[in-house]
This record gives structure tokens, C-alpha cells and sequence, in this order.
């Protein structure tokens, strides 16, 4: 089935040339009075946050960074990342392929990545960049892997800590279409790529989870794609059609609703721009957060005016916003007394106000509480640590979600040739 794929989009990419889609940043989304011709999403990425770099790094290095899109497409985009970068970042060259097993790739699939028709560019302390077209095949079975040159990284670099994804790293001078041999350290972050955009056949639109360590998936298994927005991803590719969105993942692990901090990174309100704005597509907005800002000691008032202000900022962007309880927790300083009291208080202003200010509400907290004792996790759904949820309790999360409240696809009505480029790869 993946040969007809491969098919469908070679005639794709055949037709992109045909529209004269031009291959810049800048190239307009969707094909000029076809309102459902091909169109660009952002079919992956990752929230950053500023980091040291690694040791093996500092001095030069090739980076292969391995992704999932959400989207199948004949030809992609790479975002490159220096946000939180202290010096400019230069690249020596870049490359798409789609990944094997490891740090291999698809024999066969590597083209370099260009930046405005050059294989290098800088990236000036605080930017991010977007490459050419790239004519990698992105499908939904396949992990994608961008490997990235570079000759110097600087001491504080934009990254995705907790990527619950191995990546790998190669020492200086190692080729980015280099066989996976070369790369023989592993690696638990993402660094630098921030993104990827696929053409798809039709417009694909997305929604995008923003949160702490619950929507980074803390507690799943590692390169098993257990957060819940993967579950989530499973259910709207089942469901097919209209309901198909890609889901994109801006969580991150110790993340506050009011606050930026050196362990969580900028507040969602402050990341918003980059990680909701800017991703092309997004229609939808679900967040979930609190539970750090209920152990730092904030009062149920300032949490809901946090709610009421991210869901304002993204009603203003044009988002249509999911609000939804904070999950229990027993853990420390997540489940005493006052910290059951707080999150008990915001829990019922959401259920009870949330729809005034957002398109709907997700009862998080019920999926996965335990029933007898709601202050706490269901057994089945504590990844153990009684705060983090299990695969289980993922999926518990994912279940709850009104998929029909979703905005959707509206352009993949019927048995279209984007239906069936998008699903065939899984089947």
C-alpha cells in the first residue's frame, strides 16, 4: 500500500509544479481560487527552551534529529531553531531523509535542505528559520530525520529537553546524509529543529496542545509515542475524513501557567507567537496546565485569570480554544491539603465558566482519577510516580476529547486522493 502512496504523491508534487507553487518561505499556503488545493501544515514540532549544549557538541557537530509527522505530503519544510540561542548559529548543511531503524536512513531518500537556494545559513541569536522545499515523501508510518552541520554551537542553545524520542549525534564533519553508522551517540533532546511543514494534497488543519509534563508525555515509554496527543492522533486518522487534524505536541515538562522558570521554560502566553501562531494551520488550542503552579503556591483566582487570559490571547489569534481540568496528583508538594483545595476550586470554575470564555471544556481530572478517592490517580493510570500519568492514563485523556467539537478538515469531505494519500500509509 505504501507503493500507492508513493504514487499519489509523485502525481502531487507533479501538480504543485503545474500551480507554480514557488519553493520560499514566503510561497502562498494554498494554490491561488482553489481554497482546497494543495496547502502547507506544520506536521510536526517541538516547544524550546533555552539549554546548555551538550559537552559532545559545543566544539561541532552533526545532529540527526528523528520527528513523526502528522501529515502525509510530497514535499517538506525544516525549522531551525537559535530562539534562545546567545550567539548566531551557523550551519554548514542540512539534510531530510525518512528514518530507519537506529540512526539509519531509508536508502534512497536523502535530499539536502536549502535555505533561499544555499546549502548553509546563519541564524542570528533569537531567530528561527524556514528551509526551501525539500522532496522528502512525509507519511504518518515513517518518522522523518533532519540532520543538521554544524561547525560551533553556542553555550546556550534552543532546545526540546524531554523528547521521549531518540535522536543522534555524529562528530564534526560527519556528511547529514551519512549512513546511520556514523552516528553513534544517542540523544534525549531535540536541538534546533523546531519544526517541520509538509505540503499536503489538501488543507490539513491542526490543533495544538500546550501544557506541562502531562502533554509532554512524562512517564510513557521512550520511542513508543505514548503522550496523549499521539492517542489523540490515533483517533482522529481512525475516524478519517473530515475529522482528520494533525496534533501538535508545545508541551513542556515543569512548565507554569504564570510564570517562566529556568526548569519550565517561558509561560504559554509568552511562547504563544511561536508555538501556536506560527504554526501553519492550527485551528484548534487545547491547554492543559496548573498542576506546577498549584505546587509553587498559586491561589485558585490567579490560576483561572492565567486561563482566562491565554484563552483571550488565542480567541484573538483566531483559535478556537479547549479548556480543561488539572489532572490529580498526591506527589509532594502537588498533593497536600492546599494544593487538593486549589486544584478542586479551578477544576469547578472550568467545568462551571470555562465555556464562557473558551469553545469547550475536557474533564481531564475525571478520566484518570480514582474513583474512590478523586484527590488521586487510578492506579491503572499513575505511571508510578503519582503525578505523571501511565499509556493508560494517556489514553484516558485522549478518549475525552470531543473529537466532533473539533474544528476538523473540512476539505477531506468524501474518498478524496487526500484521504487516500493521508491514510494509506497506515493500513
Amino acid at each position: 500500500m505504501l507503493a500507492v502512496v508513493l504514487a499519489a504523491v509523485a502525481v502531487l508534487a507533479l501538480a504543485v509544479a503545474v500551480v507554480g507553487l514557488r519553493t520560499t518561505p514566503s510561497a502562498p499556503r494554498i494554490a491561488a481560487g482553489d481554497a482546497c488545493g494543495p496547502a502547507w501544515v506544520t506536521a510536526w514540532q517541538a516547544a524550546m527552551q533555552p539549554g546548555p549544549a551538550p559537552a559532545d557538541v559545543i566544539g561541532g557537530a552533526t545532529l540527526r534529529m528523528i520527528m513523526r509527522p502528522q501529515v502525509t505530503g510530497a514535499q517538506v519544510r525544516v525549522r531551525l531553531s537559535n530562539a534562545y540561542g546567545t550567539a548566531p548559529l551557523h550551519v554548514d548543511a542540512a539534510s531530510a531523509a525518512r528514518a530507519g531503524e537506529g540512526a539509519a536512513l531509508v536508502p534512497g531518500t536523502a535530499h539536502p535542505v536549502t535555505f533561499d537556494g544555499r546549502l548553509s545559513t546563519v541564524i542570528p541569536a533569537g531567530g528561527e528559520v524556514v528551509s526551501d522545499m525539500v522532496p522528502v515523501v512525509a507519511d504518518t508510518a515513517t518518522p522523518l530525520a533532519v540532520s543538521v552541520a554544524v561547525p560551533q554551537v553556542p553555550p546556550v542553545v534552543s532546545e526540546h529537553p524531554v523528547a521521549l524520542q531518540t535522536s543522534w549525534l555524529a562528530p564534526r564533519g560527519v556528511r547529514p546524509d551519512a549512513d546511520g553508522g556514523a552516528f553513534g551517540v544517542p540523544l534525549t533532546s531535540w536541538l534546533l529543529v523546531s519544526g517541520v511543514e509538509v505540503l499536503a494534497p489538501r488543507p490539513v488543519h491542526a490543533v495544538v496542545a500546550v501544557g506541562d509534563s502531562i502533554t509532554d508525555g512524562v512517564g510513557s515509554t521512550p520511542d513508543a509515542d505514548a503522550r496523549w496527543t499521539d492517542a489523540l492522533a490515533a483517533r482522529l486518522t481512525a475516524a478519517g475524513g473530515t475529522a482528520t487534524m494533525a496534533v501538535l505536541n508545545a508541551g513542556l515538562s515543569r512548565n507554569e501557567l504564570l510564570a517562566a522558570t529556568p526548569a519550565g521554560g517561558a509561560s504559554p502566553a509568552t511562547r504563544f507567537e511561536r508555538d501556536v501562531a506560527a504554526a501553519v494551520g492550527v485551528t484548534d488550542v487545547v491547554l492543559n496546565i496548573g498542576t506546577n503552579d498549584i505546587a509553587a503556591g498559586r491561589d485558585a483566582s490567579a490560576i483561572e485569570g492565567g486561563i482566562v487570559r491565554f484563552a483571550d490571547q488565542a480567541g484573538a489569534a483566531g483559535k478556537r480554544v479547549f479548556l480543561t481540568t488539572i489532572t490529580p496528583s498526591d506527589a509532594g508538594a502537588h498533593g497536600t491539603p492546599a494544593a487538593d483545595a486549589t486544584r478542586d476550586a479551578v477544576n469547578a470554575w472550568v467545568m462551571a465558566h470555562g465555556r464562557e470564555h473558551a469553545a469547550g471544556v475536557i474533564d481531564f481530572a475525571a478520566a484518570v482519577a480514582d474513583r474512590a478517592h478523586p484527590e488521586r490517580l487510578a492506579r491503572n493510570a499513575d505511571a508510578g510516580d503519582g503525578l505523571h500519568l501511565s499509556a493508560a492514563g494517556y489514553r484516558a485523556l485522549a478518549a475525552a476529547v470531543p473529537v466532533a467539537a473539533l474544528t476538523g478538515s473540512p476539505c477531506l469531505a468524501g474518498d478524496s486522493f487526500a484521504r487516500m494519500a493521508m491514510s494509506s500509509a497506515g493500513t
